[in-house]
């Protein structure tokens, strides 16, 4: 193998690692946020992680295929090179990951802090009536009827069932 085709082998790798990478995207895509983020970290991790197949040449393939090809064929040459160098990938990921979060949070933290809560968050704050479908002038039972709404209140207004 020349130098021409080493180099298509990696760019052919690449593009193919770029569409696994994005259809682990896609299919982490609906998960809790702290579970997706590591769980695409890993497998950045594992799609381009390479290792070294030839000291003399300097030649490199993904660790991952290393590994598993050494294991299905039961060669065992590089096997442990392999998974060391993916160990140190992963840790090196983990902990840039794991930093990367730490500025995050407390950014997140002051701008949720910052912004108007929702409408939502306003419902669970508001005083609940206690029977908020009664009729308005139904004395059946001993209350006492509602007040009518002054024009300057924004009472909200029930259907009448």
């Amino acid at each position: 193998m020349n130098q021409n085709d080493y180099l298509i082998a990696w760019g052919v790798y690449a593009f193919a690692a770029i569409g696994c990478l994005w259809v682990a995207f896609k299919l982490t895509g609906w998960m809790w946020r702290y579970l997706r983020e590591p769980l695409r970290v890993l497998v950045a991790v594992l799609l381009f992680s390479p290792t070294i197949i030839d000291p003399v040449k300097e030649q490199f393939a993904p660790a991952v295929a290393i590994t598993a090809l050494d294991l299905a064929f039961k060669v065992g040459t590089n096997v442990w090179r392999a998974v060391s160098d993916l160990a140190m990938y992963a840790m090196i990921a983990a902990g840039l990951y794991v930093i990367f979060a730490l500025i995050r949070w407390p950014i997140e933290k002051s701008r949720k802090a910052n912004q108007p809560p929702t409408a939502a968050e306003q419902a669970a704050t508001e005083p609940a009536d206690d029977e908020p479908y009664a009729p308005v002038d139904d004395n059946r039972y001993g209350r006492k009827p509602a007040p009518p709404p002054s024009a300057s209140s924004r009472a909200r207004v029930e259907p009448r069932l």
